[in-house]
């Protein structure tokens, strides 16, 4: 670890302890007494500019976070290979039992921008075949909408590919049919602040 980041991250640490923890001691206290009881499950991605907790201003125990390259959700296949979304989507889901699934895309996606120009050649043991699996979907959006609209367009059909993949899981498609669990689409752009819902077939809004 470089001074730079050792400081930093002490100085956050440091920060956090006066400020948030001391503020936050008692609900802190409580969570660890009785466990979380998270209300939705967040599938977003690692950039470091799109944050849901801080998109959210959750508190503690609010959310349960899977974040990954490109916020994508691999279909269900239970083949006893590694499966870390999966594994999430199983806890927070049949063990948490959280009541609504986020998948939060976000304007430019390094992930998206690989699935449409390529993989950087130093990222080929693991983020190649992770971001392939949404190439066709993104390929084909990005050949059907005018060329200033491919960057966003691309990112909001990640987020609707990662949905149907959530509904392939049947035990998240049979709490969704019962009502018992509200899948969402949302795509948060860095830039603007400003967070977009799915609201219908191919159409995202500002909240």
């Amino acid at each position: 670890m470089s001074t730079e980041s050792s400081d930093a991250l002490l100085s956050g640490y440091r920060r956090f302890r006066e400020g948030h923890w001391a503020d936050a001691k008692a609900q802190y206290e409580s969570l660890a007494a009785e466990g979380q009881r998270p209300h939705t499950l967040v599938v977003a991605c690692s950039d470091s500019r799109a944050d849901p907790a801080l998109i959210f201003d959750a508190a503690p125990g609010q959310l349960f976070v899977v974040r990954n390259v490109a916020n994508l959700v691999p279909p269900y296949e239970p083949d006893g290979h590694l499966h870390g979304v999966s594994a999430a989507l199983e806890f927070g889901v049949k063990v948490l039992g959280v009541s609504r699934i986020v998948v939060m895309g976000h304007a430019h996606c390094g992930g998206v921008n690989a699935m449409l120009n390529g993989t950087p050649d130093n990222c080929r043991d693991f983020v190649a075949p992770w971001v392939a699996q949404g190439e066709p979907v993104v390929r084909r959006v990005a050949e059907a909408v005018e060329a200033e609209e491919v960057e966003q367009a691309t990112e909001e059909a990640v987020v609707r590919l990662s949905l149907d993949n959530l509904r392939t899981f049947p035990w998240i498609a049979e709490r969704e049919a019962a009502g018992d669990l509200v899948l969402t689409g949302l795509h948060f752009g860095i830039a603007d602040g400003i967070l977009r819902a799915l609201s219908g077939p191919g159409r995202f809004e500002a909240l």
